[in-house]
């Protein structure tokens, strides 16, 4: 049996094709997403193959662990989210050392993954996949394992960058009286001639959304990828700005010469949604201000009403969520404050607080207050971390 994990985007036609497939491939492939009732544990029990096309690190990590009682020790893992190798060495640790772990992501956006054309960018030890990868589209052995994640990152940390770049040449020239369609004509005749065409209008359906763009950037983050990260901080202003589920093509209308936004909200779709009247995190330059963060779950409930070592444990995984999402760990954290509703739970506190900041811990306020903004909340935490 084969037990697909995700259905996004893509997630979708890529788990059709393999149900398309049973007869071929030999499994009978069974499907899991948030809400349905199923545990992920429940989901993946008895399966030879796991497969995982989630939205980033966070996600998988998330669902992964939850996965573990129900995992065969047997079973292999397949990883074809982006998430980058550092993710996936995270992910070879978290699992048992019998599972076997393959990495194995895609490049093509939602068309070829229905065709069955994507190419898969697999590391690791690929022996009897062959035929079920085979169903995505064409499979490239990369190396070892975490090779297909860093191929992955390596291409997109050049396409991204280089189609926010059309989309400033657009805007250059509309600045300057030049006709986008005669531009984009001069273009096609250069290298970036495909990148202009695809840009020259946005796609009205979402191929490749900006939002995901902005977190593959994220992930090529590194102290040289300059372009990188100029492209990252555009895509994430244009998130911003409401345009994240939008194909990333949508970046040629948003720029258009006007003053970068000097703040830039930040909400994780890993983390449960705020109420609209405030952001997870607000990024200046290279500061994140994270909101205080609370021990409550997607439906608005308190999550482990009256148990510090619960609710703290939900809050540092929500920080961690908001960290990931920017490329940042708790070593990026410079200020954090804690607001407790009764300071004799601060030992419980500190016992987790010490897991995530292991070394030489940041600044930090602790503070008891009546009361919290939900009944039955325990902590409030917020942080002021320095970007890498």
């Amino acid at each position: 049996m084969i037990a697909f994990i995700g259905q996004g985007r893509m997630g979708v036609p890529m788990a059709r094709r393999l149900i398309e497939a049973e007869h071929t491939i030999g499994h009978k492939v069974t499907t899991w997403r948030r809400g349905t009732g199923v545990t992920v544990a429940e989901a993946v029990a008895g399966a030879e193959l796991v497969i995982t096309m989630l939205r980033d690190p966070a996600a998988v990590r998330e669902v992964l662990t939850a996965a573990l009682p129900g995992l065969r020790p047997d079973a292999t893992v397949v990883e074809m989210s982006t998430i980058g190798p550092d993710a996936i060495g995270e992910l070879r640790a978290l699992l048992p050392a019998s599972v076997r772990l393959v990495d194995a992501p895609v490049l093509g956006s939602v068309a070829p993954a229905a065709d069955g054309t994507l190419t898969v960018l697999a590391g690791g030890d690929l022996a009897g996949l062959g035929d079920v990868l085979s169903v995505f589209g064409t499979v490239r052995e990369c190396g070892p394992l975490g090779a297909g994640a860093a191929m992955k990152i390596a291409v997109m940390s050049a396409l991204v960058p280089a189609q926010v770049l059309i989309a400033e040449t657009y805007a250059y020239g509309e600045a300057h009286g030049v006709d986008r369609d005669a531009l984009a004509d001069v273009l096609s005749g250069t290298p970036l001639g495909v990148l202009a065409e695809r840009l020259r209008t946005p796609a009205p359906e979402t191929r490749y959304a900006l939002g995901l763009a902005a977190k593959d950037l994220a992930l090529a983050a590194w102290p040289d990828a300059t372009l990188a990260a100029a492209g990252r901080k555009r895509l994430q202003e244009a998130e911003a700005a409401g345009l994240g589920d939008q194909d990333v093509t949508a970046i040629a209308a948003h720029v258009g010469g006007r003053p970068a936004h000097r703040a830039v909200p930040v909400n994780p779709a890993t983390v449960p949604a705020t109420n609209g009247f405030y952001s997870h995190a607000v990024r200046v330059g290279d500061m994140l201000y994270v909101s205080g963060q609370a021990a409550f779950d997607s439906r608005g409930e308190v999550v482990g009403a009256g148990d510090m070592t619960v609710q703290a444990e939900h809050v540092f995984q929500c920080l961690a969520r908001i960290l990931a999402d920017q490329g940042a760990g708790f070593e990026d954290v410079v200020f954090v404050r804690t607001y407790l509703t009764n300071m004799d739970d601060r030992v419980a506190y500190g016992q987790v607080r010490r897991k995530y900041f292991p070394g030489t811990p940041p600044a930090s306020t602790t503070v008891e207050v009546s009361k919290l903004f939900m009944p039955g909340l325990l902590l409030e935490v917020d942080a002021i971390v320095a970007l890498p």
